[in-house]
């Protein structure tokens, strides 16, 4: 049976890449993906046939990859971070039903809110919940409600897709709910390019965030009510008892 991966690059497609990424694309014949993410290994895999959609184009790019393992070949669809997260995975499988002679594989790899993670120190050492601001695919209406109900029950909060162009204001308004039940003093952090080159973080408060600029390729990072500073990293504390 013909198979395409789904894979996960991490956050910067190098360094962060897992072992089993690196080995499953040096045997795959055609890599499929963002054109911005498969830039990012051109350079460690040259002589693969490389196919590639623009942002908006994931029906298309999905199909791209599902044919070509149809026609005999070994199939990489790449993404940034982890392809089960706010990746290709799951569109795949959707797919796929329409390609029965085709299996998909998942190989996860790291996402944006554990590579930011471990920039900022330790703040996802408790609960936490994961929350894209992009209303691309999901209401703003729907965002808002998760927004205030992981406020309400005093999650860590980590913030997909904070603003862009056509968003600028939404981090600033996801700050705002969460700062009905949120103190203004919450420490929070912001980690920007992952694992790439011009790396950037920053720990500060909730009430500073509010009014923080960011872009597509910045991770925010909201604490619970037990989050603090600790060197100038980001900790939650877990609750062992040590004294």
């Amino acid at each position: 049976m013909s198979k395409v991966y789904v894979i996960g690059l991490g956050p910067g497609a190098d360094r962060q890449m897992t072992l089993e990424a690196a080995k499953v694309l040096e045997k795959c014949q055609v890599i499929v993906g963002y054109t911005v993410y498969v830039d990012l290994i051109k350079s460690q895999y040259p002589e693969k046939l490389y196919l590639t959609t623009n942002m908006t184009q994931e029906v298309k790019r999905c199909r791209m990859a599902l044919e070509e393992a149809a026609a005999g070949k070994a199939v990489a669809m790449v993404c940034s971070g982890d392809a089960g997260v706010y990746g290709m995975a799951g569109l795949m499988y959707e797919l796929g039903e329409e390609y029965p002679g085709v299996m998909i594989e998942v190989v996860p790899g790291i996402t944006s809110a554990t590579g930011g993670a471990a920039v900022l120190g330790a703040p996802l050492m408790h609960d936490f919940a994961v929350i894209s601001l992009s209303d691309l695919l999901t209401p703003w209406a729907q965002i808002e409600k998760r927004l205030k109900a992981a406020a309400m029950a005093d999650f860590v909060i980590c913030l997909y897709n904070p603003s862009s162009k056509k968003r600028r204001d939404y981090l600033k308004r996801a700050c705002e709910y969460v700062l009905e039940y949120k103190s203004p003093d919450t420490v929070c952090g912001i980690v920007r390019n992952i694992g790439r080159d011009g790396e950037t973080h920053r720990v500060l408060t909730l009430e500073e965030l509010k009014d923080t600029e960011t872009d597509m390729f910045t991770t925010v990072f909201i604490g619970n009510e037990e989050t603090r500073q600790i060197g100038g990293k980001m900790v939650t504390p877990r609750g062992y008892q040590y004294v």
